[in-house]
C-alpha cells in the first residue's frame, strides 16, 4: 500500500461515525447479559457524538466475544489479550479504557 493510501486510511478510520452506521452499531451492541448492556449504554451515552470509525470497528470485534468473556474484560478480571490475542492492540486498549467506569471524584 502506498504512503498516500495509508494516510487516507488512517484519516478515514479517525472520521466520525455517521448516523446510519451508528444506528446499526448500537443495534449490534445489544447483548443478552444485562451487565454488558449497562457498560455499552453508558459508553454510548457519553461518546455517541464523538465515536469514530476505528472505535466502531473495535466495538464490532468485541461483540464477537461471548457475553461472559466480554463482561470479564469490561470488569478488568481478564485482559483482552488473554481472551483473544489478536485484540491485544493499542486501538482496542484505547476503546476499553473508554468503556471502563470512571472513578468518582469527591470534593
Amino acid at each position: 500500500m502506498a504512503t498516500a493510501d495509508c494516510a487516507e486510511d488512517a484519516y478515514t478510520k479517525d472520521a466520525l461515525l455517521d448516523a446510519s452506521l451508528f444506528g446499526k452499531l448500537r443495534w449490534r451492541c445489544r447483548r443478552g447479559m444485562l451487565e454488558n448492556d449497562f457498560f455499552l449504554e453508558r459508553f454510548f451515552h457519553q461518546y455517541a457524538a464523538t465515536l469514530t470509525v476505528r472505535q466502531a470497528e473495535c466495538l464490532q470485534e468485541l461483540m464477537a466475544l461471548a457475553d461472559s468473556d466480554l463482561l470479564d474484560v469490561f470488569l478488568g478480571r481478564v485482559k483482552i489479550g488473554n481472551v483473544d490475542p489478536a485484540m491485544d492492540r493499542a486501538d482496542m486498549h484505547a476503546l476499553l479504557a473508554l468503556l471502563q467506569p470512571k472513578p468518582e471524584t469527591r470534593p
